[in-house]
């Protein structure tokens, strides 16, 4: 059981720091209300029966997701390989060299269609 008490001593920590800053946020946070903020979509916008620009949605979130899903993908091999990075020697260094080039080439893609670029 020993081994277990750290663990059980950061949920319970973190158990108290969420139920103290929901609280907090309660009587701290702003109390306005809006009937279309308390609505079914609660973003704030009147749910209206025709789409906002005739239904077309800009390539601009596709181009975020895009960019979020390789940085995900990144990540997710970046860390196997900076654990064992001193058992792998040269032959993986040239091949993370090469994923991040893959990487870059999308991430230039992103940059060239203006995907981080927010009017």
């Amino acid at each position: 059981m020993s081994p277990y008490i750290p663990l059980i001593g950061v949920i319970f920590v973190a158990a108290l720091l969420m139920t103290v800053l929901i609280i907090v946020s309660i009587f701290l946070g702003p109390a306005r209300y809006n009937r279309t903020k308390y609505d079914t979509y609660e973003c704030g916008i009147d749910p209206t029966p025709q789409p906002m620009g005739g239904g077309r949605v800009p390539v601009k979130y596709y181009l975020t997701a895009m960019l979020y899903i390789v940085f995900d993908i990144e990540i997710v091999f970046l860390y196997p390989w900076a654990v064992s990075f001193d058992q792998l020697g040269l032959f993986a260094l040239v091949e993370m060299v090469l994923f991040m080039a893959t990487v870059f080439i999308a991430y230039a893609y992103v940059l060239k269609r203006g995907g981080l670029n927010w009017e």
